[in-house]
């Protein structure tokens, strides 16, 4: 009890200066006190927590946006893994239809008896130099059969019908001078599996 009457003995002169004062000033006071509690609350409660709030925020959207780009990042990762297997599986196709170079005296057999099962007779038949291309090359073989028109379109049937690629240029039929057979000329366009040979490491 004794320092609760030291307290407010302490306080009475402040209480009697609060009596003089007008109205006014007390309005004055009160509302100047309630802006310094505000503003104390507000500066050093609420604000610590709005920046910290607005700076997860801030995160979030940077996380999901991250996440969104992420996301668009595997979609297309998947389309081109997807685009890169068919490729592959393109290449491994058109791999199979290139014979190497231990397959190419048969096949030319192959299209030299095509030619003999289709009724026609071979005048010329004819391998030339291989061109070669990137991981291929092509051998070009000039043909000149005599036969019927029927045995020509037999002939050629046959050769598409071909495990191994074979291409027909340069077509010509023309009537043979003995009546009812034709000549036919072209060049057979046949391909090779070429290993490309790893290129030597270039010293520094």
């Amino acid at each position: 009890m004794k320092k609760i009457t030291i307290s407010l003995n302490a306080l009475e002169p402040l209480f009697l200066r609060l009596e003089k004062l007008t109205k006014v000033q007390r309005i004055l006071i009160a509302v100047v006190s309630v802006v310094l509690i505000v503003g104390g609350f507000v500066y050093f409660v609420f604000m610590p927590r709005y920046e910290a709030i607005s700076n997860l925020k801030a995160e979030v959207e940077k996380t999901e946006s991250e996440l969104r780009v992420a996301t668009a990042k595997a979609a297309k990762l998947a389309q081109k893994k997807a685009e890169l297997k068919e490729a592959e599986d393109n290449f491994n196709l058109a791999l199979r239809a290139l014979p190497d170079k231990e397959e190419i005296p048969s096949l030319l057999a192959a299209i030299s008896q095509s030619g003999q099962d289709a009724g026609l007779e071979f005048l010329l038949f004819q391998p030339k130099a291989e061109i070669p291309r990137d991981f291929y090359a092509e051998i070009p073989v000039s043909i000149n059969v005599k036969g019927g028109y029927h045995n020509v379109g037999l002939f050629l049937d046959k050769l598409s019908n071909l495990a191994r690629i074979v291409n027909v240029n340069d077509l010509k039929i023309t009537p043979d001078q003995s009546g009812g057979m034709l000549t036919t000329a072209c060049t057979a366009v046949t391909y090779k599996f070429v290993e490309t040979k790893p290129q030597p490491e270039k010293k520094k």
